[in-house]
């Protein structure tokens, strides 16, 4: 066994001891409670992040923090131990008295052992957790960007007021606990755009103008809503009134690409996406009879689209009254993120759900630790009067 040098102390006598050796330990002379030094857990695969200071602390001083890596979100729990667990620092931790001479003195001999400069009552731990991404939306959709801001006509007061309701990427980081890869998620999946450094969500019936004059310019150009060539399609709605950031931004939400190359972008018109759109504009102003409803709705989409009722689930919800079928409005994308409120608005919304409907309501959600499965024994319970009937769903 290698002994340690008679200057040695502190942690490095720890690390060089053997599992069947022993050796003294004593206070240390700044022994005490220590707050600011608090033990981490963590996994292996999260050492080089941690190392490498690659992670943060997320939260408001009214929430629990989380730690953030590039991708995922731990939430941070003080787990409590009834062992003594002795901290033990380096040897150059300021832990000789001052009138210490060399490492022959008598002061260096009566400290020869490790000194404990704080017993630890715990340890913090890490769980992986969802990003908690209801305040994101909540605060991005507090200012939509509308067609009076892109012309200029909103009223100078109203636009003064309203910027203390903007949010930069770098206020997005220190307000919503997630990490950069789930916030540039959500934000992609709240339909945001970046205008002038700020994240907005633009207005409806914005987005459904610029929409329109798309399809329109389609057919005034011929063009084909499977090739729709990037620089054409920009240029035209630009001179159509359009702010350029938002053509571009109108292909990225109703579209995707097929195409890039040096001279050109090529992109396709997503028909469940267009379809979806004008389903809801026309659901907006409240329920429908379907056949009403389908008659309007085949009517207003493109003709090189193919529309069906399939495409709108998670979006309508259809009951009979009578002998007649209706159908509204209930999109996934006014529901919370959080599992128990989600399932709670559900079970308002219907006390007793067939699995066909309720599927596509909870498809998104997407827990650490838990399956699907899992969240509908949680928050459900499930009842089947025959082995063929189908499931239904009642809140817990």
């Amino acid at each position: 066994m290698e002994q340690p040098q008679p200057c040695s102390r502190g942690a490095q006598v720890l690390l060089n001891l053997q599992p069947t050796s022993s050796v003294s330990i004593q206070y240390h002379p700044l022994f005490g409670p220590h707050d600011d030094l608090i033990l981490l857990e963590l996994d292996e695969k999260l050492l080089p992040d941690v190392l490498h200071q690659r992670v943060t602390l997320r939260g408001q001083p009214d929430e629990d923090a989380v730690l953030c890596t590039k991708s995922k979100t731990y939430s941070v729990k003080f787990v409590g131990t009834s062992n003594s667990v002795f901290l033990v620092p380096p040897a150059d931790y300021s832990t000789l008295p001052e009138n210490s001479q060399d490492c022959n003195g008598e002061v260096y001999e009566r400290q020869i052992g490790p000194s404990v400069i704080k017993i630890a009552p715990g340890n913090m731990e890490l769980v992986e957790v969802a990003p908690r991404l209801d305040k994101l939306k909540s605060i991005v959709s507090e200012n939509p960007y509308s067609s009076h801001e892109a012309l200029g006509t909103k009223d100078l007061e109203l636009t003064e007021r309203s910027m203390s309701r903007l949010y930069t990427w770098d206020d997005l980081t220190n307000m919503v606990q997630a990490s950069d890869d789930e916030l540039r998620t959500g934000l992609q999946a709240l339909s945001a755009v970046e205008i002038d450094g700020y994240w907005r969500i633009v207005d409806e019936k914005y987005m459904d103008m610029i929409l329109r004059m798309l399809l329109h310019n389609s057919v005034l150009n011929d063009w084909s809503l499977d090739t729709l060539i990037e620089d054409k399609v920009v240029n035209v709605l630009e001179s159509d009134g359009f702010p350029r950031k938002l053509a571009y931004h109108c292909l990225r939400v109703y579209g995707s690409r097929v195409e890039e190359a040096i001279d050109r972008v090529v992109w396709r018109m997503d028909a469940r996406r267009v379809c979806v759109h004008f389903a809801r504009q026309i659901l907006s102003e409240g329920k429908r009879k379907m056949e009403s409803f389908m008659e309007e709705w085949m009517r207003v989409i493109p003709e090189e689209m193919q529309a069906g009722f399939d495409m709108l689930e998670g979006e309508v919800l259809t009951e009979k009254l009578g002998v007649e079928t209706w159908v509204r409005l209930f999109s996934i994308s006014s529901l919370p993120y959080t599992p128990a409120v989600r399932f709670s608005i559900l079970f308002k919304e219907r006390p007793k759900w067939e699995w066909k409907d309720l599927e596509p309501y909870i498809r998104d959600l997407n827990i650490p630790g838990l399956s699907s499965e899992a969240l509908l024994l949680k928050y459900t319970r499930r009842t089947q009067p025959t082995v063929d009937a189908e499931p239904v769903f009642t809140a817990r």
